[in-house]
């Protein structure tokens, strides 16, 4: 198996509400992707860091293997997700994938 976590910084020109909301957002968006991305084992996106958190919110995924991933990547209903509700938005993403 193989995880996928990504980390997020949203752009800093919103409020605080628009952040709240946003974060919704892509947490219904990417967590909608279960059982639509075949592979895909779990998806769960966390929004509620602690104030000594430095990220707005983070991704942890779980694909079946390496192939999973790179098919989940190019998958149509993941590319909408991330087009409309995470890329407009984030500033900064870093990303680390592994195998378990």
């Amino acid at each position: 198996m193989v995880k996928h976590v990504i980390l997020w910084t949203l752009k800093s020109d919103y409020t605080e509400e628009e952040k709240e909301t946003i974060k919704a957002n892509i947490k219904k968006g990417l967590e909608g992707l279960l059982g639509k991305v075949p592979g895909l084992i779990e998806i769960k996106v966390y929004t509620n860091g602690l104030a000594s958190s430095n990220v707005d919110l983070m991704l942890d995924s779980t694909l079946v293997d390496e192939d999973a991933l790179k098919a989940y990547a190019v998958h149509p209903d993941h590319v909408e997700v991330a087009n409309t509700l995470v890329r407009p938005y984030t500033a900064v993403r870093s990303c680390l994938d592994y195998i378990i």
